[in-house]
């Protein structure tokens, strides 16, 4: 198919943005409605908004899909649908609900008011400025170190295939 690859890096931009917003320990995935107290809900709302959620997944979304087309020029002629359907399932008003119940099974109540805190105190705010592009560095030294060792993988696979299939000639 002539857009396989566009398939492919939408699904690699959509785990990218939701490994970025995801900040906190992964756990096995529980009902996304759990039911959580009001004050706790509350709790979790004010810490994703003093932890600046709603922009930093918006700009998260925005530094991932451009970079899969500079990555892949050819996407740019399908970026209004690619957004379209990141603006559906991606986005702050699509996430809201399952964030603060993501914060609200992971943290107390008390712990999400620290959080918020913290947040809001001048060393909280440069990490929350400071995130994205730590994020970013991050995944860039992943990417290259992968890309270092590749080799490595693909003869192990190779060997691998070979023994699985001893007849087989390439």
């Amino acid at each position: 198919m002539k857009y396989s690859w566009i398939l492919t890096a939408a699904l690699a931009l959509t785990a990218t943005v939701a490994e970025a917003q995801t900040t906190t320990p992964t756990t096995a995935a529980a009902p996304a409605k759990t039911p959580i107290s009001a004050s706790q809900r509350k709790a979790a709302e004010e810490l994703l908004a003093a932890s600046n959620s709603e922009k930093n997944l918006t700009e998260s979304i925005d530094r991932m899909l451009a970079s899969q087309i500079e990555q892949n020029p050819g996407m740019k002629a399908v970026e209004p649908e690619m957004r379209a359907y990141i603006t559906k399932y991606m986005s702050w008003n699509a996430m809201k609900e399952d964030m603060v119940q993501l914060y609200a099974r992971e943290f107390t109540e008390k712990e999400l008011k620290e959080l918020a805190k913290f947040y809001q105190t001048p060393i909280g705010r440069k990490t929350i400025d400071k995130m994205p592009q730590l994020m970013t560095a991050s995944m860039e030294i992943g990417q290259r170190r992968m890309q270092e060792h590749l080799p490595e993988l693909q003869q192990a696979i190779a060997e691998k295939m070979k023994e699985q299939n001893p007849g087989e000639v390439k």
